[in-house]
């Protein structure tokens, strides 16, 4: 390879190797477009790398099916120096391809294959899913997951499921077709209670995606099944990916905003399984989106009381604080402050006390903290003042200096 003189034509300015896939950009040079293209979604003002003249994301790359042609049968003319032929690249996606595809789905005989043809072209690359999201792919899935789920058919969900994530954008319209589409949740929920691994992965993907846009109406009438399922798919964490826990955590958050989704949240035990869920599967991320929905729930009296009732809530909160983030912090404090104040018993009192929740709230004090979470710390330690003050495990200085203030 080294003694073969390679034409300079035949190299890319870019990569400085032989082009397997030669286009011309419109300022008349001719890149690789593997390279031009990563060139062109990387660089913060992109330019062509030759002219310097300006170029953008979407600039047309003419392909240059001569050049491609001449170095083809240059390689086969030097095949007995190693070198291999460059295969002819495959054509460009185009929306009325796709929409090809999509009307095959409608076919008892070629949906199957159109499925597994549309599944195979979103894996590609980004230009593909780009192309399917503008010929609206996302709304096919849609109706194809709605059609299977009537029909009770699982087979070619897991491709439904994936295309439909990878495809989706939150246009007007796609928004549209999901924000009351009561019939999709139903599907979904029928997913999440199968087997199906994969598929339930991609479905709790989906479910995510679809509570971050819904409208009041879908989002105040979920059913108790709904939040039953949701907190069961956590509970049983083991059988999920890292990315399904996640979006289960966040579909919860999501659905939050509404009272009666709170008390339902609280029915299907989701406080208790939400603080297992952190005690065994610590993450920043996931721990943040959980503080958040227990400060919530936390709020109602049936919220703390199965706080309450969860043997390590009041310790496990006074662990997290001043260890994870500012996020963190400020969400168990206002979980403390919820229990304090308003179930506050002694014995209560007392475990926050035993537990270091106390001690916890003198640190954030003294800390270099946001100033109202130190207000909010300093008020829960005057709720119980005279019952702390006096315990050999809290010096009477602290109360003199934090809490009398």
């Amino acid at each position: 390879m080294e003694d073969i003189d390679v034409p300079a034509y035949f190299i890319c300015p870019i990569s400085l190797v032989i082009m397997k896939d030669p286009v011309t950009a419109i300022t008349g040079i001719t890149y690789d477009r593997e390279s031009i293209e990563h060139w062109l979604f990387t660089a913060n003002d992109a330019s062509c790398p030759v002219t310097k003249q300006p170029l953008t994301a979407d600039s047309d790359l003419v392909p240059n099916h001569t050049l491609r042609r001449l170095i083809q049968a240059w390689c086969t003319a030097n095949a007995d120096h190693g070198i291999d032929r460059i295969p002819t690249p495959k054509s460009i996606l185009s929306i009325s391809h796709v929409l090809k595809l999509h009307r095959q789905l409608n076919s008892p005989q070629l949906y199957i294959h159109a499925l597994k043809t549309i599944n195979g072209l979103v894996n590609e690359n980004e230009k593909n899913r780009k192309c399917m999201a503008e010929a609206g792919t996302a709304r096919a899935m849609v109706m194809l997951i709605i059609k299977f789920w009537k029909e009770n058919r699982d087979f070619g969900l897991e491709e439904a499921f994936r295309v439909l994530h990878l495809t989706w954008k939150p246009s007007l319209d796609n928004i549209d077709m999901v924000k009351e589409n009561f019939d999709l949740i139903e599907s979904i929920l029928w997913i999440i209670q199968s087997d199906h691994k994969v598929v339930k992965h991609f479905a709790i993907l989906v479910l995510k995606i679809i509570t971050e846009v819904a409208s009041s109406i879908l989002l105040e009438r979920l059913q108790d099944k709904f939040f039953y399922l949701i907190v069961k798919m956590l509970r049983d964490y083991r059988t999920n990916s890292e990315q399904a826990t996640k979006a289960g955590v966040h579909v919860l958050l999501n659905v939050l905003p509404w009272g009666r989704n709170r008390i339902k949240i609280v029915e299907a035990n989701g406080v208790f399984e939400l603080i297992e869920l952190d005690l065994r599967h610590p993450g920043k991320h996931i721990t943040e989106l959980i503080f958040c929905i227990l400060a919530e729930l936390c709020a109602c009296a049936d919220g703390r009381a199965q706080f309450l009732n969860h043997a390590a809530g009041i310790a496990f909160v006074s662990k997290r604080i001043l260890r994870v983030s500012p996020v963190i912090d400020d969400r168990a404090v206002h979980i403390l402050a919820s229990i304090a104040r308003y179930s506050g018993i002694e014995e209560v009192v007392f475990e926050m006390l035993s537990v270091g929740a106390v001690a916890k709230l003198c640190m954030v004090i003294q800390a270099d903290c946001d100033g109202n979470l130190k207000k909010n710390a300093r008020g829960i330690l005057k709720l119980h003042n005279n019952a702390w003050s006096t315990s050999p495990c809290i010096g009477d200085y602290l109360f003199t200096k934090f809490a009398g203030n």
